[in-house]
């Protein structure tokens, strides 16, 4: 049998319509937009269905609203007998990897990341942090570019996403980002590009929504996975709770390791990614990790029935 691995898409992944064909087509997929609205206490599907846009790129809303999208399709490739070996998620897809491990239940996932993207947008004033994406420079260049740019001043500056060999994005203080910016273009980065983000992610300055999150995660039911997941935090897999909450509690203030989680599952001998969830940012990563892997999406009918005719072969 070949071995497949459930990539669970971030912020960023959000378009409005999406679940919106599946919800339509499928019962478990209606049903999981409902029990979200419920768990909420208002209509996330009708912003996911309908928009407007502007609210749903706010980020409390955003991340519940993708986890919803992505565990009605993944609830959907549960029902035509489709189920991975390992599971991953990229930052906020971390909860959505757990949801369909069974570590954590739906409605607490779908409250907690509410509450995650609340904290996150309030842990720094808008204006004082940054992010940028930098392509064509190494991770061991751009740790020195950051510490160069950060200077003695005790801005924040480091890398927050290590999405492909080719593409990492920083985070941290405006100040630091820009001049981090500047400075591996002048050392000889492809591009050097200044985000569109509300608030500086998994760097030192979401200590406030870590902290706050913390509790949060600790008040919560968090069982053994029921396949492994790769965390964020150092791209390990785990099957077991306790590893799986702290990972979620320091992904705040942590880096995104995908390449290393990436290569954790190349190494388990996965031989096909399915991106679960709205967008295909994350095959797209793939193919700079590895273009040899087959990486398929299911976010819609198409998409699902493409998915499901190629594992089926």
């Amino acid at each position: 049998m070949t071995k497949i691995a459930f990539l669970f898409p971030g912020q960023g992944s959000q378009a409005v319509g999406m679940g919106k064909e599946l919800a339509a087509n499928y019962p478990v997929a209606k049903q999981t937009f409902d029990e979200a609205d419920e768990a909420l206490g208002y209509k996330i599907s009708q912003l996911c269905f309908e928009g407007p846009e502007d609210q749903l790129k706010l980020t409390e809303k955003t991340q519940p609203a993708i986890l919803t999208a992505s565990i009605a399709a993944y609830r959907v490739l549960q029902e035509k007998g489709v189920t991975p070996n390992f599971v991953a998620g990229h930052s906020l897809g971390e909860y959505s990897a757990h949801v369909a491990a069974g570590t954590l239940a739906f409605a607490d996932a779908v409250r907690t990341v509410r509450n995650r993207g609340k904290y996150m947008q309030s842990a720094v004033p808008v204006g004082v942090g940054a992010m940028a994406a930098i392509l064509g420079m190494g991770i061991d260049d751009l740790q020195a570019v950051c510490t160069e740019a950060a200077g003695s001043n005790g801005e924040v500056v480091a890398p927050a996403n290590i999405n492909s060999p080719d593409q990492i994005v920083i985070s941290g203080s405006a100040g630091a980002v820009q001049r981090a910016a500047d400075l591996t273009k002048a050392k000889g980065a492809k591009r050097a590009i200044m985000l569109q983000v509300s608030a500086p992610f998994h760097c030192a300055l979401m200590q406030p929504a870590q902290d706050a999150l913390s509790s949060d995660l600790f008040a919560l039911q968090f069982n053994n996975p029921n396949f492994s997941v790769v965390k964020n935090i150092d791209g390990r897999s785990t099957s077991d709770a306790t590893e799986s909450r702290q990972a979620l509690v320091h992904q705040v203030t942590g880096a995104v390791q995908w390449v290393r989680s990436m290569q954790t599952l190349i190494a388990a001998d996965i031989a096909t990614f399915v991106e679960v969830g709205p967008g295909k940012v994350l095959c797209g990563l793939m193919r700079q990790i590895d273009r040899a892997k087959t990486c398929l999406n299911v976010e819609d009918e198409a998409s699902l029935q493409k998915t499901i005719s190629a594992v089926q072969q």
